[in-house]
């Protein structure tokens, strides 16, 4: 591999001064947390908006279409494409830059979000713009996992990847908690006619403003790849895929059984206690909230250790405990706050094996010419296969009458990420740039 593939030093940022660790990961982590804040508060404030923009008695046969479309599919279906784009924006342009577009596209869905108007007033056009600003979105957080997970691990220094790379999930868990939160105080300030008629459009507001403060820290940080110079020496744009085709295969392996298993264990979990044991929604949302914020404070934990013992062991861990023990885990959960808790917070520190290094991992598979748009789009493709369609799988088999066998397909496919991990070689101690040349001496971080 050239030099020229090698990760540079931070050669760009704020005039006259190299950026600090801290600066460079509140770059990536504060605007991550603002992108994740937008994409889950359409989740917790669409009960209050549906109705004016998807109406039941609606004649138009297209708005329920729409709604289907929009709700579910959308953003899904758009994550791989804004990893493969955004990746490349990062890999041409540089990774501020991606960074700098992908919150700028996320700020301006959420603002279309809060402007979009009622069926009442403009008939279909009401979900048509709703409908175009979830693309902006999926668009925005398909590409911001390749471009700040690069970022993150790129920034670190020798022997602190793991640690860096940690920060991807505090940030995205601090995201969708701030999202919930917001959420809730809203409806506990505001009627529900309030809330209907003009509150939820503040959270998207909110949403709006806090993407302007991600984008003024983001434009201060240093950059961590050399663009090529010329129109030539860039990549193109399916480069990472033509080239390192055993690579993308890698990271869609990495990621099968990592995805299903934290969306299962973040999303859809509250959902399957109240359909196979009976659980009160509302202390369901609180152990959720509850797990949640324990799940992000294991993160830098996990990063720490895999930087101190490698990768593999807290891969390996993670899968082949989730292979054995979901099963049994998701058994326990019955009526019982306390048993859905313990279950929930189980299966975090488990899920913690996987999240916390899993932007180290991607990025140590690929050089840096390719990196970020090699990590983008198999990671979003597999997230929208495996990951996005959980609840989904989860409640279909709940509806025919075989929700017995969802854990089973959980522990199936963390069994195949598991052989997966066996063939991956140790990397925390490698060069970024994918040789195999020995790293130099590295320190041992820091707590």
């Amino acid at each position: 591999m050239s030099s020229a593939e090698h990760t540079e030093p931070l050669t760009k940022g704020a005039p006259g001064r190299t950026a600090s660790p801290l600066r460079q990961l509140a770059a990536a982590s504060v605007g991550n947390a603002v992108e994740w804040y937008d994409w889950y508060a359409y989740s917790f404030l669409a009960v209050y908006f549906a109705d004016q923009v998807f109406p039941k008695d609606a004649g138009n046969s297209l708005v329920p279409l729409l709604s289907t479309f929009a709700v579910f599919a959308v953003g899904f279906f758009m994550r791989p494409v804004g990893g493969l784009l955004m990746g490349a924006v990062a890999d041409r342009r540089g990774r501020r830059a991606a960074l700098t577009l992908t919150i700028l596209l996320m700020g301006g869905g959420s603002l279309l979000v809060a402007l979009t108007p009622t069926y009442a007033a403009t008939g279909v056009l009401a979900p048509v713009v709703l409908v175009v600003a979830r693309l902006v979105q999926g668009l925005s957080v398909g590409g911001e996992f390749a471009a700040s997970s690069t970022f993150l691990v790129e920034s670190a220094s020798p022997g602190r990847r793991g640690l860096f790379s940690s920060f991807l999930y505090v940030s995205t868990t601090f995201g969708q908690l701030l999202a919930s939160g917001v959420a809730a105080l809203l409806a506990a300030l505001l009627s529900d006619a309030q809330m209907g008629s003009w509150g939820w459009r503040v959270a998207f507001l909110g949403g709006a403003l806090l993407s302007l403060l991600g984008l003024w820290i983001r434009r201060g940080a240093q950059e961590t790849h050399r663009a090529p110079q010329s129109a030539a020496e860039r990549p193109g744009l399916f480069e990472a895929l033509r080239h390192h085709p055993r690579a993308s295969l890698l990271i869609g392996g990495i990621t099968a059984g990592g995805t299903l298993a934290y969306y299962t264990w973040t999303t859809y979990l509250p959902t399957y206690a109240q359909v196979n044991a009976g659980f009160d929604k509302g202390d369901a949302l609180t152990v959720g909230t509850l797990s949640l914020a324990f799940f992000m404070l294991l993160q830098p934990l996990g990063g720490i250790l895999s930087d101190r013992i490698g990768r593999k062991p807290l891969l390996l861990g993670f899968s082949l405990g989730f292979a054995v023990l979901v099963v049994p885990l998701l058994g326990l959960v019955t009526d019982a706050f306390w048993s859905l808790l313990l279950v929930q917070c189980a299966g975090m520190v488990l899920l913690t094996g996987y999240t916390a290094v899993a932007a180290a991992v991607n990025a140590e598979v690929f050089p840096a010419r390719v990196r970020a748009a090699g990590i983008g789009f198999p990671y979003s493709l597999t997230v929208a296969l495996f990951g996005g369609t959980a609840p989904y799988v989860g409640t279909w088999f709940a509806s025919s009458g075989h929700g017995g066998l969802f854990p089973w397909y959980v522990a199936a496919l963390c069994l195949v990420s598991f052989v997966v991990y066996l063939t991956l070689p140790e990397t925390a101690r490698r060069p970024l740039d994918g040789t195999d040349a020995p790293a130099p001496e590295q320190a041992a971080p820091q707590a």
